[in-house]
């Protein structure tokens, strides 16, 4: 009903106006970059089956958007997952759960111990702490070794 007041307002009729609201668009800032000219092809069943691969592994949404990147000769990026460092990977995301851990612990004792106003457990929170950064020294270690491994895999030239 508003569409057809609209359209009386406006003295178009009630058709015109339907096609001008549902086909408009905004213009595009770069037209030349729209693609305009479809092209279709047909390839064998292990084309096909290599387009899929690379469309699951590349930053491709589509095989459109890949079959372009090879017409118009772009870069595809692929990704590669190493499953050799998955072991590294869970050691890593042990210790920064371990690290974590001990940041939480700290923080519980340096509240104990500001909120100790005598004095008198001071010496006991300052015990307790000093143990948890030495743990902390440990991980760090264990972190540090882990990471020139990788460094010595990762950066050869």
């Amino acid at each position: 009903m508003r569409l057809l007041r609209a359209c009386r307002d406006s003295e178009l009729t009630p058709f015109t106006s339907v096609k001008y609201i549902l086909m408009s668009r905004k213009k595009a800032a770069h037209p030349e970059k729209l693609y305009t000219h479809p092209v279709r092809t047909r390839v064998t069943q292990k084309a096909y089956q290599r387009l899929e691969k690379l469309v699951g592994k590349s930053d491709s949404h589509s095989m459109g958007e890949v079959a372009r990147k090879i017409l118009s000769g772009q870069e595809i990026k692929v990704f590669a997952i190493d499953a050799s460092l998955n072991a590294v990977m869970e050691e890593l995301a042990l210790i920064r759960k371990e690290l974590r851990a001990i940041g939480v612990n700290i923080n519980q004792i340096t509240r104990s111990f500001n909120q100790d106003r005598a004095g008198a457990h001071r010496a006991f929170y300052a015990l307790k702490v000093a143990d948890l950064y030495n743990k902390v020294d440990e991980k760090v270690e264990r972190l540090l070794i882990i990471i020139s491994k990788l460094a010595e895999r990762w950066l050869q030239k």
